[in-house]
């Protein structure tokens, strides 16, 4: 106990956290502070590049193998299988209509890669390593939840006789799962990293590495400043039954990660990425999608949700707890 307070707090008083709170007490107090829509969208870029091609040249160091497969279809089964766990919970814990719950069910089967930055980020810190091909298995995990939370709003809407929400499943909803943007950037980058190797990253460590802590503050401060302005906006949409699902569930989602990782036989630090990639929440992919796929789902609540409640959750306390627990069961 006393080594995950230990943890917890030196999370807590990281700077890529103090960031985030920055940002988050800053909009909560109606502060002028923003961060230009250009530069915040520049960041994103940067850090999916980053974390990308970092973990291609990790696989060309280690070599593919047979864990690699393994970890990306466990990844995937996560990713079909959360939301049904997220929408089994709504159901008991809230009365959303089954188009808001099949569409806040879709944001915690997917994963939130600034959360998986940042959590890498604290492993190097402390000197854990993980498996490269992680970032694989993130990429893996954006877009299937997306199919799972479009059958349940189906078998909801089925369910309720045409009640309120349509499910769109056409040409332009397929290129919006497929071709995101954080999708390809991500996997193109990690395999620009497995092509050129550790010649590739010794070119650009300069870029890659040395700035990488300082514009993940700043991205996180911008997330900050757009999760308080969402708390802010969202009040009285999120009663404490919904508060409690956004605590709740990545704590689930992770034992489901845990489980896997040991499955696979990750390292601590993968089995740690593993359980954060489960427990986090998507904020980018499924948004997309779903102003697609379900347009009458409110996106202030599943939003609110993921990037109000579950993100700092995660980055707060989360990855701690996290670490504390791999680094218990999954040592030796």
């Amino acid at each position: 106990m006393d080594g995950f307070l230990a943890l917890a707090g030196s999370n807590l008083l990281s700077p890529v956290v103090l960031s985030f709170a920055l940002g988050l007490g800053a909009a909560l107090l109606r502060s002028d502070l923003s961060v230009p829509e250009a530069m915040a969208k520049a960041m994103s870029l940067y850090l999916l590049f980053a974390i990308g091609f970092k973990g291609g040249v990790a696989v060309t160091a280690h070599g593919v193998e047979l864990q690699l497969l393994q970890a990306v279809i466990a990844g995937i089964m996560l990713s079909l299988l959360l939301p049904l766990l997220a929408w089994a919970l709504l159901r008991v814990m809230s009365r959303l209509p089954a188009v808001d719950a099949a569409a806040v069910a879709g944001h915690y089967g997917s994963i939130s890669i600034v959360t998986f930055v940042a959590a890498s980020s604290l492993l190097t810190a402390r000197g854990m390593s993980a498996e490269g091909f992680m970032v694989a298995v993130a990429a893996a995990m954006e877009a299937p939840a997306i199919l799972t939370a479009l059958w349940l709003a189906a078998r909801g809407a089925r369910g309720a006789r045409g009640a309120r929400g349509t499910v769109r499943s056409d040409a332009r909803l397929w290129r919006e799962i497929m071709l995101n943007g954080s999708i390809v950037l991500l996997l193109g980058a990690f395999f620009i990293g497995l092509i050129t190797g550790e010649q590739g990253m010794a070119e650009v460590e300069g870029f890659l590495l040395v700035p990488f802590k300082g514009v993940l503050c700043l991205f996180l401060l911008d997330m900050g400043l757009v999760a308080g302005r969402g708390l802010r906006n969202s009040r009285g949409l999120l009663n404490l039954p919904l508060l409690a699902f956004g605590v709740l569930m990545p704590l689930l989602a992770s034992v489901c990660g845990l489980a896997a990782g040991l499955l696979i036989g990750l390292s601590p630090g993968g089995v740690v990425l593993m359980m954060v990639l489960a427990a986090s929440a998507s904020y980018i992919a499924v948004p997309a999608a779903m102003r697609v796929a379900l347009p009458e789902a409110n996106p202030a609540i599943y939003l609110s949700l993921s990037l109000g409640v579950t993100f700092p959750f995660n980055l707060v306390l989360g990855i701690p707890l996290y670490i504390a627990a791999a680094s218990r069961l999954a040592a030796g």
